[in-house]
């Protein structure tokens, strides 16, 4: 037979019998061959072998309710805390809800086959199998109100900003109660990690926010800052003889505008680049209805969002986001020393300034005459 391209190169698939002793690592490792399950390992071993080298900065999009089922607990605090994520692109409605349990407030597993009449008639809220009390709503937003009617909330400022000043308070709350690793928020703040939120208006915390402003001057969060401060992270990585990396965590408005940081330094700023050197993405979204616009990373390519040389590197897992991110943490921090936090939020204007110069010297060199 002509064998010449080497199709049958692979190891034999020939596991040995799960015996319930293996590790979560053992397991993605030993026996997670095909399929989705072999694209998870593969995005297991990306994370783990390329992505958390060193010289990589780390951005990750988080959409879906995640924190409402414990995941910012269980998997996003320890990952922050082992400096295996750098900058943190998020929905509103994850912080806002990440914010109960650092105030005291519980949630509780349910069920999907309810009749949420019945929740309503009894004050229950539903997020599909999670349970929780209308007041924990209400006790949130008044928490959050308190806090947003604080002098150091008025005039413009980035998300960034924002949430590391309340974090600081979300923070304190924890200690306060005696609680601790709670809140995403008051992890990142800690770690002096930036999070932004793409859509600033799309949650209970924006419109909490709304209403302190129909009474005092409060905060006006600027895009422009947000869009300038997430391409000058990505800039600073590679600037520095680094690479950048992407964890896409569901999909939505987070997904795009960690890519869209290239198609900035690139199209809009005329800065010469080449796109994110690793992609790594988790999503039950399919490309053909539109779920996936721009975002496979073939697709992204043609926007300079990911390096053509890159593409190998690159791996999308059709799966819940619920099922990859607790595997995906555990099989890194299994497989993978801690890398010591960057502290991004600390080299803000830093970074700004870096780019602001750059983009200078594009115009410039953009504005000469071509030589004759």
């Amino acid at each position: 037979m002509n064998q010449q391209h080497g199709f049958l190169r692979g190891d034999p698939i020939s596991p040995e019998a799960i015996t319930g002793t293996e590790t979560a690592a053992d397991l993605i490792d030993r026996h997670f061959l095909a399929y989705n399950a072999a694209r998870l390992r593969e995005g297991c071993r990306l994370f783990v072998d390329r992505m958390l080298e060193p010289d990589v900065t780390v951005g990750v999009s988080l959409a879906g309710a995640l924190t409402p089922a414990g995941l910012g607990m269980s998997a996003l605090i320890p990952l922050i805390e082992n400096g295996f994520i750098d900058w943190l692109v998020s929905t509103g409605a994850n912080l806002y809800h990440d914010a109960h349990f650092a105030i005291g407030k519980t949630l509780h597993r349910g069920t999907p086959f309810v009749d949420d009449r019945l929740l309503r008639s009894e004050e229950v809220v539903r997020i599909y199998d999670v349970f929780f009390s209308y007041d924990v709503l209400l006790s949130t937003d008044a928490f959050f109100r308190e806090v947003l009617r604080s002098d150091e909330f008025r005039g413009l400022m980035a998300t960034s900003e924002f949430h590391h000043r309340l974090g600081r308070y979300v923070n304190e709350r924890e200690r306060l109660l005696g609680l601790s690793r709670r809140s995403l928020l008051a992890a990142a703040h800690r770690a002096a990690l930036p999070v932004y939120t793409s859509s600033p208006g799309d949650s209970s915390i924006g419109m909490n926010l709304a209403e302190v402003s129909l009474r005092q001057e409060t905060v006006v969060p600027d895009v422009r800052l947000d869009v300038n401060e997430t391409a000058s992270i990505v800039y600073d990585a590679k600037r520095r003889g680094g690479r950048s990396a992407v964890l896409i965590l569901g999909g939505g408005s987070p997904k795009n505008f960690v890519l869209q940081t290239e198609p900035q330094i690139q199209e809009v700023l005329g800065i010469s680049e080449a796109g994110h050197d690793y992609f790594l993405q988790f999503t039950d979204a399919r490309p053909d209805t539109g779920g996936l616009s721009g975002a496979t990373p073939a697709e992204a390519v043609t926007w300079g969002k990911i390096d053509p040389e890159r593409l190998p590197d690159a791996v999308v897992c059709y799966l819940d986001a619920t099922v990859a991110l607790p595997l995906l943490a555990s099989y890194a921090l299994g497989r993978h020393a801690p890398r010591p936090p960057r502290r991004l939020y600390e080299r803000r204007e830093e970074m700004l300034a870096e780019l602001r110069q750059a983009h200078a010297a594009a115009q410039a060199a953009k504005s000469r005459p071509e030589p004759k």
